[in-house]
């Protein structure tokens, strides 16, 4: 039988992890951020959201380990629980990677328009009050042909790009951070709330969960491993990724609101840019930070098509779908249907625009801890220590909350009716291809039983 190609190594699971969770919501979307917190309330939220987050990493970190299978939430719940079940916690994950790919392709069309104006040209239609350009469309297009024969060539290659784009990245903000917060002034935070600190806090955590995503990615690349890597390892890989997706976005909010007083850069296109470029009186910062964006989005695009297509494998594989779709390429060991069929989704959400695409991904602030509750409900079952079961509870305690605040209308910042109405039509394009009598393949490797040692 033909396997996955084992390649990852520590590092890669890192970037995997970290490209996942980081894209480019620190630049598009720091002005609702501060709206919704102020800078003291953006960081507590983010702060409490990384740490409610921690009991759940860790018991990723122990399912991996003990079931390294590619579809992960499928297989965890398919240990314990019945296969619809298993089909519905996969299914609806599916969205939190898949929708990001085009939502990103889109992005990038418009950031490139930014830095080269000549490109904000040739609409070629409206959807929703948003124009689609051909350069835009043309960029978005070429981008998922090449990250799909990328991943269709070998996830070494994938893994290789995620690298050395985190590692940029990482350096590129600290570089602007640094000068940010040298020519800023603690002033600026003033007010440090938006609302009352309690409020400002609560609508700050409700999206978290949405920007935290991707610890949870590492668990999708599991079978990939290197025959060196150390299972344990798998823990340090999630945990790692949480605390640093956490000080990334605190080191962004501290400057941007070190930079200029954060209130007159709410209603800026582009509000961390416009914060830095008020703060140093030069364009160049402005470059630096459009083009380390640029390098975060072909990051997290990368790293989201990996993820989906190992997760829309998994429900293949299980027969769960069409099983063709659990199909590994002999030559490339990679899941080479899988990753066609999502070019195509990808590709056909990009016409679209942004329209379509917000609602969809808007979704993913719910149904990614519905995920992560799932998998914290079948450690549970399987652990055999009570500490283990303790964690599992946690886990699922936090998850659930984060459901709760996001699904119950009196909760401010909770689903609009568009978001509802996405995550129906999601639900019953599920319910339309799923495969009524699944015939159940358990891949060789996910065969150990979860214990909380």
């Amino acid at each position: 039988m033909t396997t996955l190609a084992r390649k990852l190594r520590f590092a890669d699971y890192f970037s995997v992890g970290f490209g996942v969770m980081v894209g480019v919501g620190w630049l598009v979307v720091m002005d609702d951020w501060l709206l919704r917190g102020g800078p003291a309330g953006a960081l507590l939220g983010f702060a409490l959201g990384a740490a409610l987050l921690l009991p759940v990493g860790w018991v990723y970190g122990k399912l991996t380990a003990a079931i390294p299978d590619a579809g992960a939430e499928v297989a965890y719940t398919a240990k314990v629980f019945p296969s619809f079940l298993s089909f519905a916690t996969g299914w609806v994950m599916m969205p939190v990677y898949l929708m990001v790919c085009p939502y990103e392709a889109v992005a990038i069309g418009r950031i490139a328009g930014y830095l080269f104006p000549a490109l904000n040209t040739f609409e070629l239609y409206s959807i929703g009050g948003y124009s689609v350009y051909l350069p835009h469309l043309a960029l978005g297009l070429a981008l998922t042909v090449a990250f799909t024969a990328l991943n269709y060539r070998g996830v070494h290659l994938s893994a290789g790009f995620l690298r050395w784009t985190t590692l940029a990245v990482l350096t590129l903000v600290a570089l602007f951070s640094a000068a940010g917060l040298r020519n800023g002034s603690p002033s600026n935070f003033h007010p440090a709330f938006s609302h009352t600190p309690f409020i400002s806090v609560l609508l700050v955590l409700q999206i978290v969960p949405y920007f935290m995503t991707g610890f949870d990615a590492v668990s999708k690349c599991s079978e990939e491993a290197s025959p060196r890597f150390e299972p344990k390892d798998f823990s340090k890989a999630v945990i790692t990724a949480i605390v640093v997706g956490f000080l990334f976005y605190a080191v962004i909010i501290t400057a941007v609101a070190f930079a200029a007083p954060w209130q007159s850069i709410t209603h800026e296109r582009f509000a961390t840019a416009v914060a830095f470029e008020r703060a140093l009186g030069s364009r160049w910062i402005v470059n630096l930070i459009m083009v380390t964006a640029l390098i975060s989005l072909l990051k997290i695009f990368n790293a989201n098509l990996l993820t989906t297509t190992r997760l829309l494998f998994g429900l293949g594989r299980r027969k769960l779908i069409r099983p063709e779709i659990g199909y590994i390429h002999p030559v490339y060991q990679t899941p080479s249907v899988a990753i066609m069929c999502a070019g195509v989704v990808i590709a056909a959400g990009i016409l679209l625009g942004n329209a379509v695409l917000v609602p969809i991904s808007e979704i993913g602030s719910a149904v990614g801890p519905f995920g992560w509750m799932m998998a914290c409900a079948a450690y549970y079952k399987l652990s055999t220590t009570a500490f283990g079961k303790s964690m599992s509870v946690i886990g699922a305690v936090v998850t659930l909350a984060l459901i709760l605040m996001k699904v119950l209308p009196f909760i401010p910042g909770s689903f609009s009716h568009w978001e509802w109405l996405a995550l129906v039509l999601w639900c019953a394009l599920g319910l339309a291809i799923r495969n009524r009598r699944p015939e159940v393949a358990v891949a060789p490797s996910a065969i150990s039983e979860a214990s909380g040692s």
